[in-house]
Parts: C-alpha cells; structure tokens; sequence
C-alpha cells in the first residue's frame, strides 16, 4: 500500500471498444494466416516431393489421416485469414478514410474486388483450359498482379493518401487470388483425386486434375511473398506504393 501511495498520480491505460474489437480481429487473422502460409509450405516444400516416393499401396491411408483432414484445415484457414483481414482493412483503413475524405468505403472496395477476381479469372481460364508450362504461368501471373496492384494504387478513390489502404489493397489482393485457387481449384480437384481413391475409383483424368492443382498451389506459394512484405510494409514501409503512384 505505501508503495502505490507514493504514485498518486498513476493513471492505468484504459482501451476502448474499438480498439479491443481491432485488436483481437488482428490477432485471429494473424492465427488463421499462419496456419495458412504454414500449411501451403508443408505442402509444396514437404508433402509433394514426399508423396511422390510413397508406393501406391500406402496412399490411400496417407490421404484419410493426413492430407484429408490437413486440406480442410488449409481451405478453412485460408478463408478465415482472408474474412478478418478484410474486416479490418475495410473498417479500420477504408472506413476511417472515408469518414475522413467525406466519400464512400464503397467505391475503393468495389475497385479491390473487381481488380483481384479479375486477376484469378483470368489465371483459373489458363491454368484449367490450356495446362501452361509452369514458367509461362509465373509470367502471365506476374503481369497480372503488378497490372491489377499499380491500377489499385493509382485509381483509388478513397484512402489514396493513406499506406494502409493501398499496402493492404495489393497484398490482400494478392490473398483474395490465393483464397479462390484454394476454394476453386486446389481443394476440388484435391477432392476428387482423393475421395476416388478411397473409394477404389480414381477419375481418369487424375493426372490432368493433380497438374491443375500443383500449379494453383504453386502460384500461391509464390503469391504469399510478395503479399507478406505488402502486409508488412503497410506498417513499416510507406514508400513501396507512395512512390508508385
């Protein structure tokens, strides 16, 4: 008691809801986006090249105890990461910004999705139509992202001036990329190669199947580095968009 008595002027922190609300929005997606990243690694650096050196025989038991239940991980996570990652970016970045400017959070989300989806539209068409070589599919990927994140840097209508907003609007875009070739590549043809099997039915095209979902896979192994140092640099690296734009 006499040690806090000779602190009278001792104020304790105190935290609003908001600030409570953003911190643990952030602290879920940085959960969710490790569990993610970490499993896409495991997967192309690990699980790939193991597989490949497995006798037929032991697949399927290696499909129902690990790869089964570690791809519905992978695609829960992946949107788990992406949901409260917008959530954050939308009301704490875009929405304070429109609040500030006086304008819409409407047309700078609208402007996020339609460039992104764009972007995998256009690499589902290549990598499920015409089976690229994987070094063409690196740069027709390539063009895309840096078309779709220069155009979201410049075009911006609201949140402009601010690094949050276009750091985020290319690294998550980036991740909405990432989350479609999960959901509409990667675990569907993962899906059906798998639960063939198990059933003594592999498709007959399970070769084309397991191409199209390496290359998705791939794309995004590739995809999460750009995208972290776009996360990390909407914190600690204002100049990588400012200038760009």
């Amino acid at each position: 008691m006499h040690y806090f008595a000779s602190f009278p002027s001792l104020v304790l922190p105190t935290i609003t809801g908001q600030e409570a609300e953003a911190l643990i929005i952030r602290w879920f997606h940085f959960l969710a986006g490790i569990t993610w990243v970490g499993l896409l690694y495991f997967f192309n650096l690990i699980n790939v090249p193991f597989m490949k050196q497995v006798d037929a025989a032991a697949k399927p038991k290696i499909f129902q105890t690990l790869t089964l239940p570690a791809l519905n991980l992978f695609r829960w996570s992946a949107l788990l990461t992406v949901f409260l990652g917008f959530w954050y970016w939308g009301e704490f970045f875009v929405g304070a910004d429109a609040q500030r400017q006086g304008g819409g959070a409407g047309s700078t989300i609208g402007l996020f999705f339609a460039l992104w989806i764009a972007v995998w539209a256009i690499l589902f068409f290549v990598i499920k139509k015409t089976s690229p070589n994987g070094y063409i599919l690196g740069i027709v990927t390539t063009i895309l992202v840096y078309a779709a994140g220069s155009a979201f840097v410049r075009y911006t209508p609201v949140g402009g001036d601010d690094n949050h907003v276009l750091s985020i609007g290319v690294g998550g875009g980036m991740g909405i990329v990432m989350l479609f070739n999960v959901w509409g590549i990667i675990w569907p043809m993962n899906k059906k190669i798998i639960r063939g099997t198990l059933a003594g039915t592999p498709p007959a095209n399970a070769a084309a199947m397991a191409r199209q979902a390496f290359l998705a896979s791939r794309t995004n192994l590739f995809l999460s580095i750009p995208l972290l140092f776009y996360m990390a640099a909407s914190s600690h690296f204002s100049s990588t968009v400012i200038f760009g734009k």
